[in-house]
């Protein structure tokens, strides 16, 4: 029987008031998507929360996605008139450009509070994403070019430790907010596998075998190759092939039946170091 996901705990609340709080100080909001699966690990909550605000994509763990569906990513937002940038918060890749693009969107928001009569000041920017997306690690990152913490500002946050990244940009990091519920069981999979939500929330061989249907349908012969060593998989069903996955691995139990618990974690562990190669789940035309 196949493991229901439920995933809005309960403080996850009070993150989406703190956001719309914040959000109402804000020029330019940054969402950080995973590159692998932008529609999945986008969230509708947030999407009503920014309203007509400024919003520039950051498609973090670029890296690890297919570089074909990338561009197509970026061109797709682009079009609707969200830029995109193609990022990798760990080693740094891509920030430059993603942080040209946020003063881009800054200067014009900031152009019409000057029409205003208002005094000029730094873009004030907020990043949001759903939790384990690499929003922290974007955060981190920019911080390290970054002068100190400008702390509370009176009139506009109380709580709240605003950044100073340089003369022009003012950076407020926010908690991640999950939606919550999913469209399908499918996209929590697909985010299970990402590490967006717990393991102990999904049944570890169902997030294994979507993975395993993902590849066959979009990259085929990459499971066999590597777990297989190239046999026929055409008439063998997702239970089959994990089974005999774990069979060739040599992953098994007494009386020589398969692990199938181990050879779950042995595919996810290397799909999430990148020992796969780069994939992505989704692209802009499945939706």
């Amino acid at each position: 029987m196949s493991k229901t996901i439920q995933w809005y705990p309960g403080h996850m609340a009070k993150a989406k008031r703190i956001v719309a709080e914040d959000l109402k100080v804000v020029d330019v909001v940054v969402e950080v998507l995973d590159a692998r699966l932008p529609h999945s690990s986008s969230n509708p909550v947030l999407k009503d929360l920014i309203g007509v605000r400024p919003v520039v994509v950051a498609l973090n763990k670029s890296d690890l996605a297919d570089s074909t569906v990338n561009d197509a990513w970026v061109h797709y937002f682009d079009t609707k008139g969200r830029p995109a940038a193609l990022i990798n918060a760990v080693d740094g890749k891509g920030i430059r450009q993603l942080m040209q693009k946020v003063r881009q969107a800054g200067s014009a928001a900031l152009a019409k509070l000057q029409n205003k009569g208002l005094r000029p000041r730094p873009v004030r920017v907020m990043i949001i994403g759903i939790p384990n997306v690499g929003k922290s690690s974007l955060v981190n990152r920019i911080v390290r070019s970054a002068s100190v913490k400008t702390g509370d500002k009176p009139g506009v946050t109380r709580g709240r430790q605003w950044i100073r990244v340089d003369a022009n940009v003012d950076l407020l990091d926010t908690p991640g907010i999950l939606p919550p519920s999913l469209p399908d069981q499918k996209s929590a999979l697909l985010l299970g596998l990402c590490g967006a939500l717990k393991d102990t929330i999904y049944a570890t061989d169902e997030a294994a075998m979507e993975l395993i249907r993902q590849l066959e349908r979009r990259y085929p012969g990459r499971f066999g190759d590597r777990y297989l060593k190239g046999r026929d998989l055409s008439v063998q069903s997702l239970e089959e092939l994990l089974a005999e996955a774990a069979r060739t691995q040599g992953l098994l139990g007494k009386e020589g039946i398969p692990q199938i618990d181990n050879m779950s974690r042995l595919i996810l562990a290397d799909f999430r170091q990148g020992r796969l190669g780069p994939i992505s789940f989704e692209e802009p035309s499945d939706k």
